[in-house]
């Protein structure tokens, strides 16, 4: 059986920059890039925060992303990865068609993928009001009503940060306090612009072709005022931020270190959180390679690593850094 040099785990930005860079440094990579390739940006429309690109369609730019890595001799493969096996070398990779792959190393970036209510209104107007991404789609609701689903700080921050362009947005959380930090509470409660429907849920999206409004449940005597006595919210937008789930379920019982959400744990990472949280009692993983995990070879980059920014361009770079450290790796493994 053959041993690649670097076997890229994940077909989002992260894996498809790392891609690019292995190429061009002759390390013949192959991406697997799942059965959906492209990641989260395959379900955005617009983008327009990606330099270079005043506007671009999510799947355009992945398509852009892999013909570039192809022009420089990327091999793709759409199958799933279904285990590992990283407790020798080569590295050894079993995709859920029955194949079996071995890598001298390997990059995951795999991503994270954004918990959504799961109705089918809500599926069909993704991308069409409907978000889970303030930071990216935020500028499309300028001077419009938005409504925010959660509870946490990051439902918090989302709405804060959509003050700067909509008019008024409601916060849907379907118990009768928050679960986010005091200090964000209170300036989400303080501001102006912002109204909480407490004990409240998303029964429906409505709209045929885009976001037109929200069909609300309640018991609450308070929310039911603020509706007016009715269950409809009419909104431009609406805003999930219930957190996201990273895509590393098949490392298993791999050794890999993750945390207690499942995010990749990396020399890079665990570098930041020291300097974020000005403590140097942080785990720092014995390696010399930042974007390694805990296992000698195993890289990780992208979203399934990042659970600050999740954003394209931070995805690259890190696919980019990652995919240097890979190649200094290889070059210091045959010296």
């Amino acid at each position: 059986m053959e041993i690649e040099n670097v076997i890229i785990i994940g077909g989002g930005p992260a894996g498809l920059a790392a891609a690019l860079y292995t190429a061009r440094a002759g390390l013949n990579p192959i991406v697997v890039a799942g059965q959906t390739p492209g990641g989260q940006l395959m379900l955005t429309t617009d983008v327009e925060n990606y330099p270079g690109f005043e506007s671009i369609l999510g799947p355009e730019l992945i398509s852009k992303y892999k013909s570039h890595a192809e022009k420089f001799g990327t091999r793709f493969i759409n199958d799933n990865v279904d285990h590992v096996d990283f407790s020798k070398k080569p590295h050894t990779i079993y995709l859920s068609s029955g194949k079996e792959m071995k890598a001298k190393s390997v990059l995951i970036t795999t991503g994270a993928s954004a918990l959504w209510l799961g109705l089918p209104s809500e599926t069909r107007l993704r991308g069409r009001g409907v978000s889970a991404c303030a930071t990216c789609d935020g500028f499309f609701f300028k001077d419009k009503t938005i409504a925010v689903v959660g509870g946490g700080d990051t439902a918090m921050e989302e709405s804060l940060f959509l003050t700067k362009f909509a008019n008024q947005i409601f916060i849907i959380h379907r118990r009768s306090e928050f679960r986010a930090s005091k200090i964000m509470q209170n300036r989400v409660l303080k501001h102006p612009k912002i109204i909480v429907l407490w004990k409240s849920e998303v029964e429906e999206v409505l709209g045929e072709q885009r976001v037109e409004g929200l069909k609300i449940k309640t018991d609450n005597n308070t929310t039911i005022k603020q509706l007016n006595n009715k269950s409809i919210l009419k909104t431009d937008g609406l805003f999930l931020a219930i957190g996201h789930k990273p895509d590393t379920g098949f490392l298993k019982d791999s050794g890999v270190i993750l945390d207690k959400k499942g995010y990749i744990k990396t020399s890079a990472l665990m570098a930041w959180e020291m300097v974020a949280n000005k403590n140097t009692k942080y785990q720092i993983l014995n390696t010399k390679y930042q974007y390694s995990t805990n296992i000698n070879g195993i890289f990780a980059a992208g979203d399934c690593v990042d659970y600050v920014y999740r954003q394209a361009g931070t995805a690259v770079g890190m696919g980019i850094a990652a995919a240097l450290e890979i190649e200094r790796y290889l070059e210091n493994q045959e010296s």
